[in-house]
């Protein structure tokens, strides 16, 4: 009885979470658009970054990611695929997570994508993070050390702008899909 009101619990919280943090509104295609526009000034500016920025096949940018929780925790955002230079389709991500986290922190985040097959993958019908091609979190301790000959990855994946507080944080079982922003 005792357990599976704690699953209950846990379930509800997952629930209670997920919808805390998805917007009332999804943003407006231009929101998105200038959003995306500014992170990736950004990432431009960020000097280990900008090398791999300029090899990528596409950029896959998210530029808030809203995450928190408590034992269960969630996190959702909207962006968009940019290649060559101009943004090609809108995506969300969103994530449900169990375990060990507490905090709530809003970030952006990059998914660089080195080879083709890799972005076949996300643009066939969308993409859970760990069951596909493979993604390398670049810290900035790991971007120092990154250089256009040593990359060997399908896809990079850089957070930037990380505010608030989160115990922990992982892309794992994150489903990325497409959508159609209003305006």
């Amino acid at each position: 009885m005792h357990t599976r009101r704690h699953a209950a619990s846990i379930l509800a919280g997952a629930a209670l979470s997920a919808v805390a943090l998805r917007p009332a509104q999804a943003e407006t295609r231009a929101e998105i658009d200038a959003s995306v526009n500014a992170a990736l000034d950004r990432l431009r500016a960020m000097p280990n970054a900008e090398p791999l920025l300029r090899v990528s096949v596409a950029q896959l940018v998210f530029p808030r990611i809203l995450s928190g929780g408590f034992i269960v925790g969630g996190q959702y955002g909207e962006g968009a695929l940019v290649r060559n230079g101009a943004i090609a389709r809108y995506y969300q991500i969103r994530g449900l997570s169990v375990g060990f986290l507490a905090g709530a922190q809003t970030g952006g985040l990059a998914m660089l994508f080195m080879r083709e097959e890799a972005l076949t993958a996300l643009q066939e019908s969308g993409w859970e993070v760990g069951t596909g091609p493979s993604v390398v979190a670049l810290d900035m301790g790991l971007q120092a050390n990154v250089t256009t000959t040593t990359l060997t990855e399908p896809v990079y994946a850089i957070s930037f702008n990380q505010q608030g507080l989160m115990a922990a944080l992982s892309l794992n079982g994150t489903r990325i899909t497409p959508f159609t922003p209003r305006g």
